[in-house]
């Protein structure tokens, strides 16, 4: 098992590849066609070989997984329904603002 690596910046921790597999449980090769689909945002779709992630990512990698593994999307549907998602978050954001 290889050795955690946490980067340290100014306002939250970032992680290397190999560090999100472990956490995630998910393959690089897996992580990085999410980071290709757009999956984790479209930063990480053009990024570098080696992309970072955040906390935000490592929980969407979980939600993710937990949509392709239970309900068993496939790499075709995945983007629409983490696309819908955010849309529904966005929503919901934007409705909080309004109340407030």
């Amino acid at each position: 098992m290889s050795e955690l690596v946490v980067r340290q910046s100014e306002t939250f921790s970032t992680y290397s590849i190999e560090t999100t597999a472990e956490l995630t449980g998910v393959e690089h090769a897996l992580l990085r066609k999410y980071c290709e689909l757009g999956l984790l945002g479209p930063a990480r779709a053009s990024s570098p070989p080696d992309p970072m992630f955040d906390e935000d990512a490592i929980y969407e990698v979980r939600r993710i997984e937990h949509f392709r593994r239970h309900f068993g999307l496939d790499l075709e549907t995945l983007p629409l329904i983490c696309g819908l998602l955010q849309e529904v978050e966005r929503l919901r954001a934007e409705l909080r603002h309004l109340r407030d």
